[in-house]
């Protein structure tokens, strides 16, 4: 059996972007994620921790650097769908100093991940 997991508003910091001076010092950015996990039963070692998927999600954005926003999203995207018990992951990533400096509410990026297959 499957299910999925909504997990938003994951903060994380990196140094991403493709202006000079923008990975100079890192910058805030916003993580939601749709992971479609296996659940084997009612026990949290039947599964994937949600806890670790918000993990992984953090640490791709701050040991990485792209130019492209769309590049983190594939990365931390990747990241989750490779963890165990995962079968699809999709992340979007919102650049909050990109929404204010063109005055709209918002500015993401989102990808779509498949688990890696094992031979």
């Amino acid at each position: 059996m499957s299910t999925r997991l909504f997990l938003t508003g994951i903060e994380a910091s990196g140094r991403h972007g493709a202006k000079p001076g923008e990975k100079d010092d890192p910058q805030a950015f916003v993580v939601d994620l749709d992971v479609e996990v296996q659940v084997g039963a009612d026990a949290l070692d039947a599964t994937a921790d949600y806890r670790a998927l918000i993990g992984t999600a953090r640490e791709v954005v701050a040991t990485t650097s792209f130019d492209l926003l769309e590049s983190i999203a594939a990365a931390v995207a990747e990241a989750v769908a490779a963890r165990d018990g995962v079968v699809r992951a999709t992340a979007i990533v919102h650049k909050p100093a990109a929404a204010r400096s063109n005055e709209v509410q918002g500015v993401a990026a989102g990808f779509t991940a498949e688990a890696p297959s094992h031979p």
